[in-house]
């Protein structure tokens, strides 16, 4: 994946803004937000399954498996660390 364009992090702040703003979410397609949150969430148990898998994976490693650039593979281990679903 091209490492000029991160789609995780992209999403990440769509999901911020959404989540910060009443307005935007008021004009936000529904059922797009939905299909995104979707796609993180099955995004977030490939993460936490290879997780339980392997062990612990460095980003890059987790970023090959996945085909994500290393800084989204960074951003999915460091939410779901902070969330406590990874140790």
């Amino acid at each position: 994946m091209d490492e000029g364009v991160d789609p995780t992090h992209m999403c990440q702040r769509l999901v911020d803004r959404v989540t910060q703003s009443r307005q935007l979410m008021a004009v936000a397609d529904p059922e797009l937000l939905v299909l995104f949150e979707d796609w993180l969430d099955e995004l977030e148990n490939e993460v936490a399954s290879l997780f339980k898998t392997h062990g612990p994976l460095r980003a890059d490693d987790l970023a090959q498996k996945l085909g994500l650039s290393q800084r989204g593979a960074n951003f999915l281990i460091s939410k779901l660390k902070r969330e406590g679903k990874l140790s």
